[in-house]
């Protein structure tokens, strides 16, 4: 029996970079195959993480770091500044940009407006999947494993993250990012968390202005990530190309937590923890689900959607999820139902644009806080009910 070699005796490519880097400001040293991360961190906050690929790989080329973005991002060049790096695929000036959008202020509502409309004609040239699951389905580690796989294939991929808002402090913990922590490494992803705000439908209430950015910004794959499973979700379908809902192995339990309007909308069911002992428990719950779309119309007429088996744990069954996508597509192509979805995607978020800013209108006019003020009063004492309030209020601004 040979004599066992001593691995802490060997140094590996990585150590020796790490000798001939101590002392260099900027970089943290890595240990893995020779490869470390520069660490740039920006005046707003934004981590970017550059590359550099041990020598001698097939990837490495000479000066293969990105340069670093040196625009500002602020004051009277703001917009172009960043319209510039978005089309350029900076992730800082992707990044100030979704926080532009996503603000509430006013005086940053004019450049948010420039700025779309300066990016419109470098959008729509994406996929744009809406992932859902009822909470501890595992989305987070399926976007993953899924998002590792489609870069593995050539994409650039964007997931744009929801997490709930406090209905009390309005804040949020925002972890999906830390719970994709490969993912995040990757130079082609991009992971941006938000809060819904307090916004119906399981997403952020500008994430369809997200969409449009990350995809001016290069990313050819956005997948859109809900905070769980309800009624009212069907306004992720209706930003998103396709619709993905997520299972858990246990059928019965399963089908209970899901609405049937969910299961309707769905392009695509993945069953997912399809492993170890609950493989046998993931095929019985495909065949029940299986079973149960047909007593189901179909989101379009002729197109069952297929239910599919993973596990996202072990990175086994992306590949034929990513094969189902594509036929269903190339199927939505095919009945000229893609291009009718995207214009349905923009009349919804011109509708959602003026309920919401009818809301904001409406609430921030001083006399209907001052009425309202006063009806609540009432209200409060006994004198008149909610719908007698409500009508008064209305009444008002005829």
């Amino acid at each position: 029996m040979g004599k066992k070699k001593n691995i802490s005796q060997e140094k590996d490519p990585g150590t020796q970079e790490k000798d001939a880097e101590k002392g260099k400001p900027g970089v943290r040293q890595g240990k893995h195959k020779g490869v470390h991360k520069d660490v740039l961190k920006g005046d707003d906050g934004v981590t970017a993480n550059r590359t550099a690929v041990k020598p001698g790989s097939e990837n490495h080329e000479a000066g293969n770091r990105e340069p670093v973005d040196t625009r500002q991002y602020t004051g009277a060049t703001r917009v172009p500044d960043l319209t510039e790096g978005i089309r350029a695929g900076e992730r800082r000036a992707l990044a100030r940009g979704i926080t532009l959008i996503e603000s509430t202020l006013p005086e940053d509502a004019a450049d948010a407006r420039t700025i779309l409309r300066e990016l419109l004609p470098d959008t729509g040239k994406s996929l744009r999947i809406g992932i859902t699951g009822i909470p501890g389905v595992g989305k987070s580690t399926f976007i993953e494993a899924f998002g590792l796989f489609l870069i593995e294939q050539g994409h650039r991929v964007a997931v744009l993250a929801v997490d709930p808002s406090s209905p009390f402090s309005g804040g949020s913990i925002l972890g999906d990012k830390t719970r994709m922590e490969k993912l995040a490494r990757r130079d082609e992803a991009y992971i941006r968390p938000s809060p819904t705000g307090g916004n119906l439908g399981g997403v952020s209430r500008k994430t369809r202005e997200a969409i449009l950015l990350c995809e001016a910004a290069g990313y050819d794959i956005i997948l859109v990530e809900t905070v769980g499973v309800g009624q009212s979700e069907y306004e992720v379908a209706s930003m998103t190309d396709l619709f993905l809902v997520m299972l858990l192995p246990n059928a019965g339990d399963a089908l209970q937590g899901i609405k049937r309007g969910i299961l309707e909308l769905a392009d695509l069911l993945v069953v997912n923890k399809a492993d170890g002992d609950t493989l046998k428990m993931a095929a019985h719950a495909r065949g029940e689900f299986e079973q149960a779309l047909h007593m189901i119309a179909p989101k379009y007429p002729g197109l069952t959607a297929p239910v599919l088996q993973c596990s996202a744990l072990h990175q086994t069954g992306l590949s034929e999820i990513w094969q189902s996508l594509n036929e269903r597509t190339e199927e939505l192509k095919n009945r000229s139902l893609f291009a009718k979805n995207r214009r349905h995607q923009m009349v919804n978020w011109a509708r959602r644009l003026a309920d919401e800013e009818l809301l904001r209108r409406f609430w921030t006019d001083d006399a209907t806080k001052e009425l309202f003020t006063a009806l609540t009063a009432r209200l409060i004492a006994g004198e008149i009910t909610p719908s007698e309030a409500v009508e008064q209020l209305l009444d008002r601004k005829k």
